[in-house]
């Protein structure tokens, strides 16, 4: 039995999850939230606040280019009317929304006909925990090559693959974000987002005197060890923390109510069929991509980071999702008529339910906290203040990290962050001697770490939605709370871990990817 005598991390989520699930629901949560924005953006703006930040430096030298951001009055007529034209196209374009619905049906196929049960009760069951924890872990990490789609697939099929062992659902989730969402650092593939941040790189270098080079897989070894240090991380802090100090036990199925370890002979013949249709799935997508001119690939012929595989990775599985489960309840007995595809249909659809009341209110925020360009001014004023200090060497990469971590509470987007610092981290690195490839590597590492804690995230609905489809009888309501109280030991970790691995790295001048170095050549 789960040990949940009193002890001081216990105590401490315990708090956590009291004091902040004392806010209220969500949906009123984020509510008050974005009128709280509208009403500070009117006061801020009345008082002229506002920030200046480089955005370049001309090729023939003098003074550098800049832009001054301001507070957007979000309650004034031209504000306010384009918010309302905009009100549905918010939510319905909310990134999430579309991704989380259709993952769900996919997820909710699979798992109502009993596939998610009888493949892992015929490949997992009798393993170590720990072992199941580390290949969620490893999955989540690696699936972020896919973005949002990422996030939201290892999330929703962690809950699922706990419950299948008999483990407790929430705990599939957390590990399944803390990976997917946290591993922004970590990747054993090269994906749109490095290329992302290194055209931003590459242009906060461009017109200064930095030489030193700038391509898109310029952090990748630091990424492939930081994989399977996260993947230990997570495997630790879930077993030996989360499970023991959150009482994980109170959701796991009764052994009465768990599926019999013995599969059925229809259960066997179901995985059959699935196999085949697997099989028949996958050989298609790699006749689709193997060919140069695949129809998968990029026009260029490239795989990574672009090519329709990638870009077009949430229909291609909820289609492999849908055909194999359909397989597996067709020859599991559980399918007789093609009526019953649209209830399993109708089925994944209630477990979104939740979320999809949650997007609305989160959406609008989100949308409005953007709008007021608060965040942007407040990332400014923090990179501004570590120019002040005039560290070298590793201080000022640790604390360039723990910046980051903290901006990434109140500015969620990596993209966006990094438009910002990088144009003043860059040159400033560069000019006591750290390269941009460094520059960046400790921008990830500080981002990856709050990643999971930040409460204005896009993907927080999900896990609130997911959390509620599983919550046992006898649970409070998901909310706020919960969520930071099981993601907060996997934050810390991961801040403290990649922290050190950062500095290690920078200590024993390891290349963190092909061509270039932690310092200036």
């Amino acid at each position: 039995m789960t040990d949940t005598r009193p002890h001081a991390l216990m105590g401490l989520f315990t708090r956590v999850e009291a004091l902040a699930n004392k806010l209220p629901h969500p949906f009123t949560l984020f509510s008050l939230f974005g009128l709280g924005t509208i009403a500070l953006s009117f006061l801020l703006s009345k008082i002229g606040v506002s920030a200046t930040y480089v955005t370049g430096h001309h090729p023939l030298g003098g003074t550098p280019f800049t832009k001054t951001v301001h507070v957007v009055n979000l309650f004034s007529q031209s504000e306010m009317r384009q918010f309302l034209a905009d009100f549905v196209k918010i939510y319905v374009e909310f990134p999430p929304l579309g991704i989380t619905v259709v993952i769900l049906i996919g997820v909710g196929i699979i798992e109502k006909t009993g596939l998610v049960s009888a493949l892992l009760r015929k490949t997992l069951l009798g393993a170590p925990p720990y072992l199941i924890t580390a290949a969620l872990a490893f999955v989540g990490i690696n699936a972020n090559v896919a973005s949002t789609a990422g996030v939201i697939l290892v999330t929703s099929i962690g809950a699922a693959l706990f419950r299948a062992v008999g483990r407790d659902p929430w705990v599939g989730v957390v590990v399944g974000y803390a990976a997917a969402s946290g591993g922004f650092a970590a990747n054993l593939l090269v994906s749109g987002t490095d290329a992302l941040l290194a055209g931003i790189t590459s242009s906060a270098t461009s017109g200064m005197q930095v030489k030193a080079p700038v391509h898109t897989v310029m952090n990748w070894y630091f990424m492939v060890a930081a994989t399977f240090v996260v993947t230990l991380v997570i495997t630790l802090v879930t077993e030996l923390v989360v499970v023991k100090a959150l009482r994980s036990d109170k959701r796991i199925l009764p052994a009465a109510e768990q599926a019999s370890h013995q599969l059925m002979p229809e259960e066997l013949r179901g995985l059959r069929w699935a196999a085949i249709a697997a099989l028949l799935v996958l050989s298609g997508i790699l006749i689709a991509i193997i060919p140069e001119n695949g129809l998968l690939r990029h026009p260029s012929g490239r795989v990574l980071p672009d090519s329709g595989l990638i870009v077009g990775i949430v229909p291609i599985l909820f289609s492999f999702f849908f055909i194999v489960g359909v397989a597996f309840g067709i020859g599991a007995g559980r399918i007789r008529s093609a009526s019953e595809v649209p209830k399993l249909i109708e089925d994944g659809l209630r477990g979104a339910l939740g979320f999809m009341a949650v997007a609305l209110p989160a959406a609008l925020f989100l949308y409005l906290f953007g709008r007021s360009e608060m965040a942007t001014i407040l990332a400014i004023k923090g990179a501004g203040l570590l120019v002040r200090f005039k560290l070298t060497g590793l201080p000022l990469i640790l604390l360039f990290v723990l910046l980051v971590a903290a901006i990434n509470l109140v500015l969620p987007s990596g993209a966006t962050k990094w438009l910002i610092l990088a144009p003043v981290a860059v040159p400033m690195f560069a000019l006591v001697g750290l390269s941009p490839a460094a520059t960046q590597l400790s921008f990830r590492v500080g981002d990856s770490a709050t990643n999971t804690i930040s409460p204005i995230k896009s993907y927080l609905p999900v896990l609130i939605g997911i959390f509620e489809q599983y919550r046992h009888a006898d649970d409070r309501p998901a909310g706020l709370g919960t969520v930071i109280a099981y993601e907060l030991p996997y934050s810390m970790a991961l801040l403290v871990s990649l922290g050190l691995l950062l500095s290690l790295w920078y200590l024993f001048g390891l290349p963190p990817g092909p061509g270039v170095t932690m310092t200036m050549p």
